[in-house]
């Protein structure tokens, strides 16, 4: 291949020997020059060889930490799963810690991130995932989605979850079972996402058909982008948290249940040190001020081992 050969992510993550989704990050944070053809990202060969070369000259006592050197991690990278904003104050925290690690994230939903852990394309990852049967909150899929990998869960914080709909509520939309009626048109989170997981097993026990909900295909990917789509009047309703609801001008926020959010770690990474720096940020002082600052969060579980699976 010359130079100028373009490459696509998954080509770049073979050749570094990395995660797709890491090589995603290193382009959004600008340290991988890429463009876009279409619809598609690609990336020149020569780009990534300055890349490695860049990379190459780094000295070991400052950017690559000792836990980089630990063979816990894949290559150089450390990924958390997760789409909360929680997790870009925990990234910097984790940095500064003598004992952690520059954290990449992954944008991806509870589910798909649960997925990226058990098969070792992340090193941690959230979740916020409802279980119909048990009206637990993430354990059980953990314990179905990490077959034999013992798991450490770990609460971040509580937040509740309900309805967006338009200021005034027009059609005077109260609870699930409204879900029936064939006037409503909503929007709908993307597979994989712990919004979408609540939705379908609300859905699977009150035995309403997907397919019978007007605009159940049409998916966004963050509760920001379904809020403003109901402000905008493209849909009558959508499901997200308060905290993103409060952000939106002209929707109001029907509440339906509160919903933990955790982080999860394999039990055997727990006593090494970039897990041990990301819990310890996750127990100080500094990291729950600075969540308490936002807003939008009930701390009162912050750093609590939830179980062990």
């Amino acid at each position: 291949m010359n130079d100028n050969t373009a490459l696509t992510p998954q080509e770049v993550a073979g050749i570094l020997k990395i995660a797709k989704n890491t090589v995603y990050e290193l382009i959004k944070r600008g340290e991988l020059n890429a463009y876009r053809v279409g619809r598609k990202v690609r990336v020149d060969l020569k780009d990534v060889n300055e890349y490695k070369s860049r990379n190459k000259g780094i000295r070991k006592d400052k950017a690559i930490s000792a836990a980089y050197n630990d063979s816990l991690i894949q290559g150089s990278n450390f990924v958390i799963c997760g789409q909360d904003i929680l997790l870009d104050i925990l990234s910097r925290h984790l940095q500064i810690n003598s004992k952690g690690v520059q954290a990449l994230r992954s944008y991806v939903g509870s589910y798909n991130g649960l997925y990226a852990l058990y098969n070792g394309d992340a090193q941690m990852a959230t979740a916020h995932l409802w279980d119909g049967d048990t009206g637990e909150y993430n354990v059980p899929f953990v314990r179905r989605m990490l077959p034999g990998v013992s798991a450490v869960i770990i609460n971040l914080a509580c937040r509740l979850q309900g309805f967006y709909v338009a200021g005034g509520n027009p059609k005077e939309i109260s609870g699930w079972e409204d879900l029936k009626r064939k006037d409503i048109v909503i929007i709908n989170r993307e597979k994989g996402s712990g919004t979408r997981v609540l939705l379908d097993e609300h859905l699977r026990r009150l035995g309403i058909q997907p397919d019978s909900i007007k605009g159940y295909n049409r998916e966004s990917t963050s509760h920001l982008a379904i809020a403003s789509t109901v402000a905008r009047g493209g849909a009558d309703m959508g499901i997200g948290n308060e905290k993103s609801g409060l952000q939106v001008k002209g929707i109001d926020f029907i509440p339906l249940q509160t919903e933990r959010y955790d982080l999860v770690i394999k039990k055997e990474d727990v006593g090494k040190a970039p897990f041990q720096a990301a819990i310890e940020a996750i127990r100080s002082n500094e990291f729950r001020m600075e969540l308490e600052g936002i807003g939008g969060y009930d701390l009162t579980g912050l750093g609590k081992v939830i179980a062990e699976t």
